[in-house]
């Protein structure tokens, strides 16, 4: 299944970004620590690198993620140039007053009334933005929701006469290459449920549990997984936990939801979706298959070619 969602007030919230980009001093970009690279929006790195803009990403909701891989996910993005990595909880007022110093010595220069700093924060849907805004704040500015797309408006607010907030509403991009990238957003409710099937996503996930983390599955559900595949897992749960239709077959619509639910509230355990090393892998996989597809295409566009001569010649 390849997941492609693009609502219209996203299109209008890039171009207002894009038109805001100029006069911002540094890019605060959230993401989902259990999926670093695939809630890395591509827009967002091509407006801010246009401008030189310095970027703090703030791997989000790292409380749900595998500290292991998040901790690699943090020097993976610190490598990059321009770029500091910060992995952190909203939950966790600690965590919350760290960014603002954090974000000064990436823009030094930004630093009094005269010249205050000024922030956008950018990110995809449901992926915690407008929770960090009212954390910054420490009051209520921002609509909050377990829901993508909540915020449909960029708004200026003023953290202090020195930094300046400019919050965007969730984007997403045009086309999502990578289909697991897309399965992934929808596992983690960034991808509106009217462009999802839910039991072809709870599949992905429950196989990307069973490759990383079985024993997270036998923990929450109480059954063993060596023999099972995806459809398995949640044939298991829905057995476990006693869902079933009328007439006595088994609910797995709702099973599905169930995992998919345990999973987003961190019920399930620490989960990562991706690492460093899977997701060169996805990508060097990815290019080989459009490699593969071009070469069809082409050798298919030639033998119609040589079929309409063969038909010209004929004549």
């Amino acid at each position: 299944m390849s997941i492609q969602w693009f609502p219209g007030h996203m299109n209008a919230a890039r171009k207002k970004a894009e038109e805001a980009m100029e006069n911002v001093d540094l890019v605060i970009e959230v993401l989902d620590a259990r999926l670093p690279m695939a809630s890395c929006n591509p827009i967002v790195e091509q407006l801010r690198r246009f401008r030189n803009r310095p970027c703090l990403k703030i791997l989000n909701k790292s409380d749900l993620a595998d500290p292991a891989v998040t901790e690699a996910w943090c020097a993976h993005f610190d490598a990059q140039p321009d770029t500091t990595a910060y992995a952190m909880t909203t939950k966790k007022p600690a965590d919350v007053a760290r960014i603002i110093p954090m974000a000064k010595k990436l823009a030094p220069h930004r630093n009094d009334a005269t010249k205050p700093l000024r922030m956008m924060i950018m990110g995809i849907p449901n992926v915690g933005k407008s929770t960090l805004m009212n954390a910054l704040l420490k009051r209520r500015v921002a609509k909050v929701g377990d829901e993508p797309a909540v915020t449909k408006t960029q708004q200026r607010i003023y953290l202090s006469n020195e930094v300046v907030l400019i919050d965007t509403p969730g984007l997403l991009w045009p086309k999502i290459e990578l289909p697991s990238d897309g399965l992934m957003l929808a596992a983690s409710h960034a991808v509106g449920t009217n462009a999802v099937i839910e039991e072809e996503v709870a599949e992905f996930l429950a196989g990307l549990l069973l490759q990383r983390y079985p024993q997270l599955l036998t923990a929450r559900y109480g059954f063993a997984t060596a023999g099972r595949d995806a459809v398995g897992v949640i044939e298991g749960l829905a057995a476990k936990r006693g869902f079933k239709l009328r007439g006595g077959d088994m609910d797995y619509e709702k099973a599905a939801h169930t995992l998919l639910l345990d999973y987003r509230s961190g019920a399930l355990g620490r989960i990562s979706l991706e690492t460093p090393d899977t997701r060169t892998a996805a990508l060097a996989a990815h290019a080989e298959a459009m490699r593969i597809k071009q070469e069809q295409e082409a050798a298919a566009a030639a033998a119609r070619l040589e079929e309409r001569m063969r038909g010209k010649r004929g004549t």
